[in-house]
């Protein structure tokens, strides 16, 4: 029998919305949980591998790719709203759809029964941009990236896990929102998409061997317009969708709200960290080659300085960056249907980016 259609003000049965974020351990995921905890949610904060104690929060460990394992751990739990930002990189898109998908769909399904009122996924921009595998490869939408485009005919794991949450929302009488950000910078460590915490460390290790902090990427993208989000505003979009009933049922575009060029943005992060910067130069020079080989100057760094994470390849995912940066095409998306619903949440790109750096300061993980 399928319940009742839920709203996204719903509590539970005792009166008490409780919260569950799926990955709390990852950059979107952090953020949630202190948004969350910052608002007087209870929460439950699931990962593979437990993070660090806080109040108003219980931690859940879980092998999120093991039906049995979740069934086990949410049995006896019961929460009313689902934040899901987990995510496992695979070598094919094939084997993406098949674990993000399946991810997600034993998650819900390990809910069944409980006062879920609303689900929020995070997803991306590679809705418009293609898979990693097809990544801006076809034809597609004009920018800025507005959400009633039409899905592009490849297979794609975003398309999946949102066909997943459509059938279980059906199902199991729950709203849904889906959040679609761009590049998401914020406060994690060991993330495999971290251009943040990638970036400060590239122009930490140019820093220490006195070489220029050298842009990585494309023409296009030193040149053209681009937009990022913050995972704190990420949190707050989140957060507003499942306890906005306006909101509810609908995908929405998550960035900061302003734009910026690389070739602007570049000079900025370089006189954060006091180092001579070199712009784009005829062709790109990827991270992935130009850090190779660099994880026992990282360590040594790290022991000299007393850094919290001597290991490199925990703080820096160069093929991300390389990644994003090398795109050879324009990529900015519109907020028109937040503004419209109501979410007028903002961040300056340029200032997100320096409170980062000083948090990862604060926190040891940068000289």
């Amino acid at each position: 029998m399928t319940a009742a259609p839920a709203t996204g003000t719903a509590t539970a049965r005792d009166g008490q919305r409780r919260a569950l974020v799926v990955g709390a351990t990852g950059i979107a995921g952090s953020a949630l949980v202190e948004k969350l905890t910052a608002e007087g949610w209870p929460v439950l904060a699931l990962s593979r591998t437990p993070g660090a104690e806080r109040d108003g929060v219980r931690r859940l460990s879980a092998d999120l790719t093991s039906a049995e394992s979740l069934a086990a751990v949410l049995a006896p739990e019961n929460p009313t709203h689902v934040f899901f930002t987990a995510w496992s990189r695979r070598d094919t898109e094939e084997e993406n759809i098949s674990v993000n998908a399946g991810m997600l769909r034993d998650l819900l399904a390990a809910l069944r029964g409980k006062d879920v009122a609303h689900v929020a996924l995070m997803t991306g921009l590679k809705h418009y941009l293609g898979p990693f595998e097809a990544y801006a490869a076809g034809e597609m939408a004009d920018t800025p990236f507005h959400e009633e485009e039409p899905r592009l005919p490849v297979p794609n794991f975003y398309y999946a896990q949102e066909d997943e949450l459509f059938a279980a929302a059906a199902e199991q009488g729950f709203t849904w929102s889906v959040h679609r950000s761009h590049t998401v910078i914020g406060h994690a460590v060991g993330n495999a998409m971290n251009m943040g915490l990638t970036l400060a460390a590239q122009a930490t290790l140019c820093r220490e061997s006195g070489e220029p902090f050298v842009f990585p990427g494309s023409e296009t993208q030193w040149n053209g317009l681009t937009d990022m989000t913050d995972a704190g505003l990420l949190a707050e979009h989140m957060l507003w969708a499942s306890t906005t009933p306006a909101a509810a049922d609908e995908a929405f575009n998550i960035v900061n709200g302003d734009v910026f060029r690389w070739r602007w943005m570049w000079p900025r992060l370089a006189a954060y960290f006091g180092v001579e910067w070199e712009g784009y130069a005829g062709a790109p020079r990827p991270l992935e080659q130009a850090m190779a080989g660099r994880e026992d100057q990282w360590a040594e760094l790290a022991q000299r300085h007393g850094l919290a994470e001597p290991r490199l390849d925990r703080v820096a995912s160069w093929w991300h960056t390389d990644s994003d940066l090398g795109r050879d095409i324009e990529v900015v998306t519109d907020m028109g249907k937040s503004r419209d619903a109501g979410f007028t949440g903002y961040r300056r790109t340029s200032d997100a980016f320096l409170s980062l750096f000083d948090r990862y300061r604060a926190d040891n993980l940068i000289p």
